[in-house]
């Protein structure tokens, strides 16, 4: 749901594929040519007497498809939601930011993907209603909020969704593979490290079906154990660390340990071949955030009905999420904190996890969170919604910089790649890597 990370070409390709990855989670939306695309939540027009109130989003929000817009003009007979939305954030950021700093052309509302989000905060905050002074801020996980937060308080953003992580495999592979399939014996198994996660896979590589692998990529690992690491390529006070994080490190060594093994399927997540490994069952196990079981469930197809479960991952971390923000060249600033304030509301973002498994970003819902029957038999009767709220509860708090994004890629699409791909040493991954880093921050 909200993305995939596309093949680097070279420094601006860096930055636009990770945006990509992280649009994409925006509901799991299908990348079109154009990359953009308009689309009415309402009737647009306004109508005699009505605000016509526009909301800039980007891939699939799930608002229009739970039928929220219609739900809120019904309540406020005198406003009009009109979504534009763009498919592709690598498209889609640039524009908002143009407009930002012309001070003209915005949407009433617009939303922000978590990868863009500190770069919002540290050079754009100004442009932006601080929302704190609107609501109750502790409906919001703590490490949610904080992201969106200035150091001296402002808050531009409220949160929708998060990626909350934890672990989908095949337990009839594993079955087949002389593995325990009991999804809490496995994540005991596995707590606390991805290197456990690693051995298991090497215990499964042991007596693997024919044609398959334990994991679809190395940089698969890489990024699941990252979102659990308190520390990144930034440090709280906006340096870059990257070379020194103790989080990269630990991530990347977990990541080599299967990009120079042979339990890798090395696909490309959101390729089509990736997607027709979940068709074939290629794969035993994927590091899955929230918002992919539903993307699991339409690729594996019938066949992976009642085969799949959902298991804890070794570590609470996140992939993916966003923010819904005013900006302050909009016309009808009070009209729009009010839309932003209901549409991130409990009782909105449960709705959107039942229509497509958004996963809230406010605690207060998830008692209340039902995921679709056929889901949960889809997924062996696991208790999704249990496994997704324990992982969102601990996720640490993590501090992301303007190229954040850009240097996750390098070392994604180029460190790893090489050693996975193309047989490189795991030093050589990493000076490839550090290399391409050097560009992006312009030394």
């Amino acid at each position: 749901m909200r993305t995939s990370i596309r093949r680097s070409r070279r420094l601006m390709a860096l930055a636009a594929v990770a945006a990509l990855t992280t649009g994409l989670l925006a509901g799991c939306a299908n990348d079109s040519d154009d990359g953009s695309s308009n689309d009415s939540g309402g009737d647009g027009g306004g109508g005699k007497g009505r605000i016509t109130l526009t909301i800039g989003t980007f891939g699939v929000f799930g608002y229009k498809q739970a039928g929220l817009y219609d739900e809120y003009m019904k309540l406020h007979k005198d406003i009009s939601i009109k979504e534009n939305v763009t498919t592709r954030t690598d498209v889609y950021w640039p524009k908002v930011l143009t407009r930002l700093q012309a001070g003209s052309g915005t949407d009433d509302v617009q939303a922000i993907e978590v990868g863009n989000i500190t770069e919002a905060v540290q050079t754009q905050a100004n442009k932006f209603v601080d929302l704190g002074k609107e609501v109750d801020k502790s409906q919001w996980l703590d490490w949610k909020l904080a992201q969106a937060t200035t150091k001296d308080g402002r808050t531009i953003g409220l949160g929708t969704d998060i990626g909350p992580m934890a672990i989908c495999y095949r337990k009839d592979l594993f079955r087949k593979a002389g593995l325990e399939t009991d999804r809490t014996k496995l994540a005991a198994r596995w707590k606390g490290d991805w290197a456990k996660y690693v051995d298991v896979g090497k215990q499964y590589m042991q007596k693997a079906p024919n044609g398959t692998k334990f994991v679809d990529s190395a940089s698969s690992v890489y990024n699941a154990a990252l979102g659990g690491a308190e520390t990144r390529y930034y440090d709280k006070d906006g340096n870059v660390v990257w070379d020194e994080s103790a989080g990269v490190k630990k991530s990347w060594d977990a990541a080599m340990a299967v990009a120079t093994s042979n339990m890798s399927a090395k696909l490309k997540q959101f390729d089509k071949p990736w997607d027709q490994g979940f068709a074939n069952g290629t794969f035993a196990t994927v590091a899955c955030p929230a918002w992919m079981i539903g993307y699991i469930e339409q690729k594996s197809g019938d066949a992976g009905k009642g085969n799949w479960d959902v298991a804890a991952a070794p570590t609470a971390a996140n992939w993916g999420g966003s923010f819904l923000g005013v900006p302050t060249a909009g016309k009808h600033q009070k009209e729009a904190i009010e839309l932003v304030k209901w549409l991130t509301a409990p009782e909105q973002q449960a709705k959107v996890f039942a229509k497509q498994a958004s996963f809230p970003s406010t605690p207060s819902a998830y008692a209340s969170l039902k995921p679709a029957a056929d889901t949960t038999t889809y997924f062996s009767n696991a208790p999704i919604t249990q496994i997704f709220a324990d992982s969102a509860k601990t996720i640490p708090v993590q501090y992301f910089g303007v190229k954040d994004q850009p240097i996750n890629s390098a070392l994604t699409d180029v460190g790893i790649l090489q050693v996975e791909q193309k047989g490189k040493s795991p030093e050589q991954g990493w000076d490839a890597a550090k290399n391409e880093i050097k560009d992006v921050l312009g030394q």
